[in-house]
């Protein structure tokens, strides 16, 4: 190897170091990374920043933006409650996700499929009370594993079809010929994931929660009349077992039931009274559904779309100080509707109109971002603070977000247009037909996500462009001499190994070459070694860059480099193992 090519080889080196021994974010790794092999000569400008002009990357971008279409309009939860359920217990949660992700990624690529599903992953974890460290890693094993069952179920199938018929001047490959290998790695991976997640997956959550929060507001939420709620029990309603909040009480036509049971079916304008923190007054605005009990929120200037929650504590010369909020019209001379107030701990069992504010009250208001602006520097507030990801959604339009989704599925599964084309088209859609904001849109894209994964790209081209990456390949497959098995078995080795320092793209075109002279070189069948390396590219389970997946669920789930060898190892050896007995069978030498 010459210079650059160590260089290369160092570089790797010192990414895969930073990452399992520091904390830093795995854009700034990626980064200083690419950067270095720039700076050296290794990569020019244009290939080092190829990746983020890359298709696949771009795509990745624009499904933020339709995740948040589906967010901003409650889609999300829509999908959540009808496909995953509540299910009582971590395994359970992993099961019902696994089946349809594996399912759902056989016959669409599994990076839209991560990119679309991981916000509502991680909003389920969150109001189960489950750690989402126990569900995000799961989420991209399974797209991955879904993936292998199909020509269409990931890029690096389609690639390998490519070569093998230009390259290798063959047919195409048929639609399910790689499902007779890919479904046993994919049962084997599933089984694998439940069984062992209980013990080598982390259970991480911030070392602050909303509960440890003593600032506990009291809220009164109506059920509104027609909704999907009227009829079920709390408990059905997912009501019941809601975190950092629970239901105190409910007021039916004049009559207070108190200690609320599970069973109690809901009626059509019950009030609600809810007591918690303010993380979980937010996510009970958005319960699909519920409605601010108090009808000043729609007595205010702005839709309320436009509208987000404020945290605001009265000082000692607000001029409503000893009025109610009603009889101070505090919505006429502020702009702002109270939704809930907070009183040193105390609860305040009165109406909202009807509570009288005293110094030192942090009162819950829904209103305009500006009134943060105009009140900042008031003498009637001591502090105010907008609240974060308070936007009310836009209930009606959840179903024009999920028929956006519905024509983006059925796009990328007929092959009506390439992922690109079809993502941009449902972004766009989500925008025109305003179910989220071109703001929303901008704030959704995971920057940090996008960075690491385009940085990658950079540097498995300078793998590829050295020669290192060759020569590691030729070195280990060497090894196996005249046994078609044992160079079987290396050759799933070799492409493992490229998948988890380059891409899983760029492993495949490495492989294929050294694939073919090695079964010609042996007089044996092309076939079982074109498999095994198809199936080797995809899975690069022990490192965050062995997949992009991985690096997209990296934050996320709060994970570290060594939860990722921990769990991913153990899972490699398995698919090295079951593709290296089942591809001689399938397709004999």
């Amino acid at each position: 190897m010459d210079w650059q090519a160590w260089i290369t080889v160092a570089t790797v080196a010192m990414i895969m170091a930073l990452f399992a021994f520091t904390r830093l974010a795995p854009d700034l790794i990626m980064l200083a990374g690419v950067t270095l092999l720039l700076v050296c000569g290794v990569l020019k400008p244009s290939e080092a920043f190829a990746g983020f002009a890359n298709d696949g990357v771009i795509t990745v971008a624009v499904l933020f933006v339709v995740a948040a279409g589906l967010r901003e309009t409650g889609g999300v939860a829509i999908i959540t409650q009808r496909l995953l359920g509540r299910p009582r217990t971590v395994t359970g949660a992993q099961i019902r996700m696994i089946v349809p992700i594996a399912v759902a990624s056989a016959f669409m690529n599994n990076t839209p499929l991560v990119a679309m599903t991981m916000p509502a992953v991680s909003e389920w974890a969150r109001n189960l009370r489950f750690s989402a460290s126990k569900l995000l890693m799961p989420l991209s094993y399974a797209a991955i594993c879904g993936g292998l069952c199909s020509l269409i179920g990931t890029s690096t199938n389609v690639v390998v079809n490519g070569l093998w018929m230009n390259q290798a001047h063959q047919p195409s490959l048929g639609m399910f010929d790689i499902t007779w290998l890919g479904v046993p790695c994919a049962v084997v991976g599933a089984v694998y994931m439940v069984v062992a997640s209980r013990w080598l997956l982390p259970d991480r959550r911030p070392a602050f929660s909303a509960q440890d929060d003593a600032r506990e507001y009291t809220v009164e939420m109506l059920v509104e009349p027609g909704s999907t709620l009227v009829g079920k029990s709390v408990e059905d309603a997912g009501l019941r077992h809601l975190q950092g909040v629970y239901l105190m009480e409910i007021e039916r036509e004049g009559e207070i039931l108190p200690a609320v049971e599970p069973t109690v079916r809901l009626n059509a304008d019950d009030r609600l009274i809810f007591v918690g923190v303010v993380e979980s007054i937010v996510d009970l605005q958005k319960v699909r559904g519920l409605r601010p009990a108090t009808n000043q929120v729609f007595k205010l200037d702005s839709h309320r779309s436009q509208r987000c929650l404020v945290e605001a504590v009265v000082s000692n010369t607000c001029p409503l100080v000893g009025m109610t909020i009603r009889d101070g019209r505090f919505r006429t001379v502020y702009n702002a509707a109270v939704i809930a107030v907070a009183r040193n701990g105390e609860r305040i069992r009165k109406k909202i109109g009807d509570i009288v504010l005293r110094v030192g009250d942090t009162l819950l208001l829904e209103t305009h971002p500006s009134f943060v602006a105009q009140q900042r520097n008031s003498r009637h507030f001591f502090l105010v603070s907008a609240v974060d990801e308070s936007r009310p959604l836009r209930h009606e339009r959840a179903w024009v977000g999920l028929g956006i989704l519905a024509l983006l599925v059925i796009m990328l599964i007929t092959g009506w247009v390439d992922p690109l084309r079809a993502a941009l088209v449902a972004g766009g859609l989500m925008i025109i037909t305003r179910c989220c904001t071109a703001t929303a849109a901008r704030r959704s894209v995971d920057w940090q996500v996008m960075i690491a994964i385009g940085a990658s790209v950079g540097i498995g081209r300078a793998m590829e462009n050295t020669g290192a990456a060759e020569m590691i390949a030729s070195k280990l497959v060497g090894l196996g001499g005249n046994s078609a098995w044992v160079a079987l078995f290396l050759m799933y080795g070799v492409t493992m190994l490229f998948t988890e320092l380059l891409s899983n793209n760029a492993a495949v075109v490495l492989a294929f070459p050294l694939a073919m002279a090695t079964a010609n070189a042996l007089g044996v069948s092309p076939m079982p070694f074109l498999m095994s390396i198809t199936i080797a590219a995809s899975c690069g389970f022990a490192t965050p860059i062995g997949y992009q997946t991985h690096l997209m669920v990296y934050g996320p789930g709060g994970y570290r480099f060594s939860d990722f060898l921990r769990f991913g190892i153990p899972l490699n050896i398995l698919f090295w193992i079951v593709t290296a007995v089942l591809a001689p069978l399938i397709w004999p030498f």
